[in-house]
């Protein structure tokens, strides 16, 4: 499309002000980002300089990231590393997934966007320079980003899971199953538990007791769903799905395969 002539005439042509681009996933030629009057904004789904690149909302999840936001800025020609002009923070929830997370950015980007735009125009906002020494980057997801180590701790899973939602996959008996949603149980992580979440607190001291083999299932709370045993820390499955099977709760998992403490995932 960028280097489409009828394309580059039409754009020529319609004596732009400013262009705006959000999730494009291509860099645009010296020939667009010249031809607005005021240059081309793109809005990016992180704090930059920290995570450039095309999936930034997963990779910020996936290294547990307890913040993120929006930031508009001036293209230029590499990826994401053009000036910034206005930035706006949000906290991560523990159970927020890539998509949860993606639904409130654009909305805060659509608003940044806005406030962008009308400052741009009016001399109100100034760009600054990225810091490229502090640059992190997001590439593309693979298929082997999908895949659940058990060896891994709780949290290092969880933080996987909620990043790749809802690809993540392990096995059970013999057959791939994705695990959709879970929860890290360890007592650093319950002053972060919604309120549907509270009530494991009640069970902790128990639970805190169990252990088994990476992968192994080592309780069963009623209601919520199956307790397993990582490489550190104990992870409580919410969400699954089995192959070829609706997204379920991990307690109907339960209920329908009559899963059993002992048995091993992955």
């Amino acid at each position: 499309m960028k280097k489409d002539q009828n394309t580059l005439k039409q754009l020529r042509s319609s004596q732009a002000d400013v262009f705006v681009v959000v999730a494009y996933g291509q860099i645009l030629s010296q020939e667009i980002l010249d031809m607005p009057r005021l240059g081309c904004v793109n809005g990016h789904g992180s704090i930059l300089p920290k995570y450039r690149g095309a999936a930034p909302i997963q990779w910020c999840l996936y290294h547990g990231e307890t913040e993120t936001g929006m930031t508009s800025m001036l293209m230029d020609a590499g990826m994401d590393t053009g000036p910034m002009l206005l930035k706006a923070v949000t906290p991560i929830g523990l159970l927020e997934n890539a998509t949860n997370l993606g639904q409130r950015l654009a909305q805060l980007g659509a608003d940044l966007l806005v406030e962008t735009l009308i400052k741009l125009d009016t001399g109100e906002i100034q760009a600054i320079p990225q810091d490229h020494n502090l640059a992190t980057y997001a590439p593309l997801i693979k298929d082997d980003n999908y895949n659940l180590d058990p060896n891994q701790s709780a949290i290092a899973l969880h933080n996987q899971i909620r990043a790749f939602y809802p690809n993540c996959i392990t096995s059970f008996r013999e057959k791939p199953l994705k695990i959709c949603a879970t929860v890290p149980l360890a007592p650093e992580y319950h002053a972060l538990f919604p309120p549907e979440y509270q009530k494991l607190l009640q069970q902790w001291p128990n639970l805190s007791q169990l252990s088994g083999q990476p992968g192994e299932v080592v309780a069963l709370v009623k209601r919520f769903g199956p307790v397993v045993q990582t490489g550190t820390g104990l992870l409580l499955l919410t969400e699954v799905q089995l192959a070829g099977k609706p997204i379920q709760s991990a307690w109907d998992f339960v209920n329908g395969t009559r899963l059993a403490v002992g048995e091993i995932l992955g």
